[in-house]
């Protein structure tokens, strides 16, 4: 019966609904009230009911120009319902009766179009800058009767609102659990769709995932949405969003329900630690999971056969799950003295390789950076807690070591993508801990953005950012590089004395 009713109403709209509405020679004079009140462009709403079920109200604008000095015309340009494009639907010479400051205007169609037959009635108001059109339609298709009211609402415009219409960002908001199983951030297509990814296990595993993410997004100044920011949406199928502007120009955006991928993870659970050997004698920790290593080493040459500094990374047995890493910033003055006055403590992929004459000319360069990795980054996931130190040294000048400076320290956390680049042996050539924040060779970074003191257990999810100029490309070879520091600037031999930093549960997720 619907089906029927909506093609009664799109074939009723597409042929000229209304030809004229009254025509009476003797009418008043209204002209100026015409051109300075009535004459004008109208936003406002579309209600139509069928068979007593009304449907949600639709934005709609409308055009009322002068027919006479006692007539008006209105039309409803490129109308649509339901999806069903109408075209253009006008009331033509629609006679003027005032009563106050109100003006009404009536009209009656007979119309009859093969098994299509109905009558249609019209009545109309305009005070004070406000319209309202009621339109009764008694219909007869095929021998079954059926009833469509439609109203329209709406308000005059000055000429000087904004026509624009646009959903200027949409995002979803990676710290709220809703959100877990997004994998990319969504794209607004030039043809108004929104298109994002999600994981294709979590989904299998509950579907009703889809039907509880919370979008956020930002529309045009001074426009309104369909849809409100930030509350559930059920994208286990399209949703539209109609965003109307100040001045009635409606445009439609559809979020697309979501492409499913299958992800790759590779995770440090921090939950193994071992013991090593410095040069045969001084024994540090290290967490025993492969592809991790700290700057432990070079602590240990510092140390001596009794260590006298301490290690800048130790075993957490407190951690979020099981045991964590804590990375300490020490003052190594004392014994690194012109060497490396602070030693940030550093946890990261890679590996350390001692070399004496490098450890006394430039101890960075121990620091080999990364391990291969096959997929494409999506993000980087973990948890920590910070606690700055109390005395900020700068020891970026070795010959002038300032502290107790008036700094308050932040920690560092990233994980880097870069390309592999290899030696005359074919052996990669590691970023180091001199170059692997400005190598050209960086494709992709997904950096923590707030390096604060964070109390209590506070987990983090990154989206991997692409380079300027740098993608993706499949088939090339990479290096992917987790580095976690508890002074944020250890590598310039800048920091807080006792600076801590725990991490735990880190993960890469990838494609």
């Amino acid at each position: 019966m619907k089906k029927n009713l909506f093609y009664l109403f799109a074939l009723i709209c597409s042929m000229s609904l209304f030809t004229a509405c009254s025509d009476d020679d003797d009418a008043p004079d209204y002209s100026k009230v015409i051109e300075s009140e009535i004459a004008g462009n109208y936003k406002g709403s579309l209600t139509v009911t069928v068979e007593g079920t009304t449907m949600p109200s639709e934005p709609q604008k409308i055009k009322i120009e002068k027919a006479s000095p006692s007539a008006i015309n209105l039309s409803l340009a490129d109308f649509s319902f339901m999806g069903i494009t109408i075209g253009d639907v006008e009331l033509k010479n629609c006679a003027l009766s005032q009563n106050g400051d109100t003006y009404t205007f009536t009209g009656t169609q007979e119309l009859k179009v093969d098994a299509l037959s109905c009558t249609i009635n019209a009545k109309g108001t305009v005070t004070n800058g406000a319209v309202k059109v009621d339109m009764d339609i008694d219909a007869t298709v095929g021998g079954l009767k059926q009833s469509v009211k439609v109203i329209y609402e709406g308000t005059r415009l000055t000429g000087s609102e904004s026509s624009e219409a646009k959903i200027k960002t949409f995002s979803f908001d990676m710290s709220n659990e809703a959100n877990a199983i997004v994998i990319e951030q969504p794209v607004i297509n030039d043809d108004n769709t929104i298109t994002f990814r999600v994981d294709e296990a979590a989904v299998e595993a509950d579907a009703n995932v889809l039907k509880t993410l919370v979008p956020t997004f930002i529309v045009s100044d001074k426009a309104t949405a369909s849809v409100e920011s930030g509350k559930t949406m059920n994208l286990s199928q399209d949703v539209t969003i109609t965003v109307t502007a100040e001045d009635g120009t409606a445009v439609e955006y559809v979020v697309k329900t979501p492409v499913k991928v299958k992800l790759t993870a590779i995770k440090y659970n921090l939950n193994s630690w071992t013991t090593d050997l410095f040069l045969g004698q001084i024994v540090y920790p290290t967490p025993s999971e492969e592809g991790l290593a700290t700057s432990n080493g070079g602590a240990g040459f510092f140390n001596g056969g009794e260590p006298k500094l301490g290690f800048p990374v130790v075993e957490e047995v407190n951690g979020f799950e099981g045991h964590a890493a804590k990375l300490i910033t020490l003052d190594s003055r004392t014994y690194m003295d012109g060497v490396a006055p602070i030693t940030s403590g550093s946890l990261f992929t890679g590996s350390f390789e001692f070399d004496f004459m490098t450890a006394l000319s430039n101890p960075l360069l121990l620091i080999k950076f990364g391990i291969p990795y096959a997929q494409k980054p999506l993000f980087f996931k973990g948890v920590y807690t910070y606690k700055a130190g109390d005395n900020y040294i700068d020891g970026s000048d070795k010959e002038n070591v300032k502290d107790n400076l008036d700094v308050i320290d932040e920690c560092s956390i990233q994980a880097v993508l870069y390309e592999v680049q290899k030696d005359e042996n074919g052996s990669n050539i590691p970023l180091t801990g001199v170059d692997i924040n400005e190598s050209e060779r960086r494709v992709a970074v997904a950096l923590l953005q707030d390096g604060s003191e964070k109390a209590e257990w506070t987990s983090f999810n990154i989206p991997f950012k692409y380079l300027d100029g740098k993608s993706y490309e499949e088939g090339k070879e990479y290096m992917i590089a987790i580095v976690c520091s508890s002074s944020k600037d250890g590598d310039k031999f800048k920091g807080a004395v006792n600076s801590t930093l725990i991490v735990d549960e880190l993960e890469i997720i990838g494609e």
